[in-house]
């Protein structure tokens, strides 16, 4: 019997970037832990957050904790490529890893990209229904542009099986 690979519902609602930048920014752990997405393109190509120190991401020495810093990056790599690829694929996050470079203090902020070019090379890698896992890296800058944290992510992307429903 083969395994039905399957996502949440909300993987089947077709959402313009604006409704779910919109989403993103009333959703309680976002909010809890300052986040805020300030843009994602239209084109699922880019998407930018910030994060501003607050009472309830701030750690014991006065500096951005460091599972804030990774929650602000958690989604957005495989949000932009899952909307780009369309909903014949799968895509999940696979694994990451997070490097703290400097402490985080005031408003940091992330930026996210995902080019054409490479949704073409996860296309090809995946057109055989063979699994791809990709890695992608985003920096996390401070006001003054230093790098706070350095956050890879790896994305698990499969083309969906087609189902034999005659």
């Amino acid at each position: 019997m083969s395994q039905k690979l399957k996502q949440g519902f909300m993987r089947n609602v077709k959402l313009g970037s604006g409704i779910l930048r919109l989403l993103m920014n009333l959703w309680p752990p976002f909010i809890g832990a300052g986040i805020h997405v300030e843009r994602i393109a239209p084109d699922y190509t880019e998407a930018r957050v910030r994060m501003r120190m607050g009472l309830l991401n701030r750690n014991y020495m006065g500096t951005h904790f460091g599972g804030s810093l990774y929650a602000m990056t958690d989604p957005f790599f495989a949000l932009l490529i899952m909307h780009q690829l369309g909903r014949r694929y799968v895509v999940w996050d696979r694994a990451s890893a997070i490097d703290y470079k400097l402490p985080g203090r005031g408003t940091v902020r992330a930026t996210f990209r995902i080019t054409p070019e490479q949704i073409d090379t996860i296309r090809r890698a995946t057109a055989g229904g063979d699994k791809y896992e990709p890695t992608f890296s985003v920096d996390v800058l401070n006001h003054q542009g230093e790098v706070v944290a350095t956050v890879d992510k790896t994305i698990y992307v499969r083309l969906k099986p087609v189902s034999a429903k005659a």
